[in-house]
């Protein structure tokens, strides 16, 4: 496994979108990899919704796309997920449910930041992303192409579906039944709460043909209440709050959200004025082939590659199955070769 660094940037007073003040935020981040002389041998790979910096380790490697021999890679945390600023490491104002929604453009502001303030960056070879981060990956290349080269999303559209929106509130509201939800600051999760959570993620992240081929299954699972199961294993390990704010965040994504494009999508895409790869998922419930397809007609140098699998969501996620981190890895490669 090729050596990583971690750290921590601290961006101090971080006004946000909705114009609070973020007092003391920081971003945690994960780097492999050295910066050339010039700094600009630059991938940079955000988390996602329960991502943490050290997941992306499956798609680094020498000969890779994100080969650390030539690039320098730079992982930041999403603000909400426990190594950035997040309800469960903020101070008062902003512990717990007090803490202010973040934007994907909120988000993209600071990893600009720690890219030119704390590394000297003066340019990204290539800007990907998966699920929330690659709804990042539109923010990128339409508000800041001045700096990066060329922009993938893997798993991901411009703006949240309302399809997507619908199982978002369908998350919101679960945490939001429990009892104790205001009083004990939502540190500890209701039991009966992660177990509608964690069913609604089995529905949603993986694909019907999944389950119909029985992907599911193997020597620990032997039905889809394993499966179930497992999901509450992962959600246990996250603060709730932290996971209803990244909720709020991924409800809200929407790159023509800004005094920029001032709403319009269609302008949105039309910024993006460098090569925009789209590998959507055949089979997923979250970010449709379709939603992209709708897309491309406004991004003049755009692309969608799909991947044919089965895994439905988790088709972008690293590591959940070789044959898809091998065609995302291929694409990606051919993707760093084309001209800018």
């Amino acid at each position: 496994m090729a050596e990583s660094t971690i750290g921590r940037y601290e961006l101090g007073d971080f006004r946000l979108q909705s114009e609070i003040t973020l007092e003391d935020a920081f971003l945690g981040f994960r780097t492999y990899g050295s910066l050339n002389e010039s700094r600009d041998n630059v991938i940079v790979f955000p988390t996602w919704y329960t991502g943490l910096n050290d997941q992306i380790a499956p798609y680094i490697g020498p000969g890779k796309a994100l080969d650390p021999e030539k690039y320098f890679i730079v992982i930041p945390d999403m603000f909400t997920n426990g190594s950035s600023s997040s309800p469960s490491n903020s101070a008062e104002p902003h512990q717990g449910l007090n803490f202010p929604l973040v934007t994907a453009f909120d988000n993209v502001q600071a990893q600009r930041q720690l890219l030119e303030e704390h590394f000297g960056i003066t340019s990204v070879e290539m800007m990907v992303g998966f699920s929330m981060s690659g709804q990042q990956a539109y923010h990128w290349a339409a508000l800041h192409s001045d700096i990066v080269k060329r922009a993938c999303s893997i798993c991901g559209t411009a703006k949240t579906s309302p399809h997507n929106w619908a199982m978002l509130h369908a998350y919101k509201s679960a945490m939001e039944t429990s009892e104790s939800w205001q009083e004990r600051h939502c540190d500890d999760w209701d039991p009966k709460v992660l177990t509608v959570f964690a069913s609604i993620g089995a529905t949603m992240a993986m694909s019907q043909d999944w389950y119909r081929h029985g992907l599911h299954l193997n020597e620990n699972v032997k039905g889809v209440s394993d499966v179930i199961e497992n999901i509450k294993g992962l959600f246990q390990s996250w603060v709730p709050a932290d996971i209803y704010a990244q909720t709020l965040t991924w409800m809200s994504a929407d790159v023509s959200a800004n005094t920029v494009f001032n709403g319009s999508l269609e302008s949105a895409l039309g910024a993006i004025n460098i090569p925009f790869l789209m590998l959507p998922c055949e089979t997923d419930l979250y970010f449709r082939v379709e939603d992209n397809e709708a897309e491309l007609p406004f991004i003049s140098q755009g692309e969608i590659k799909v991947i044919k699998s089965k895994s439905g969501h988790m088709a972008g996620l690293p590591g959940f199955n070789p044959e898809d981190d091998a065609f995302i890895d291929s694409q990606l490669i051919e993707f760093l070769q084309s001209p800018c």
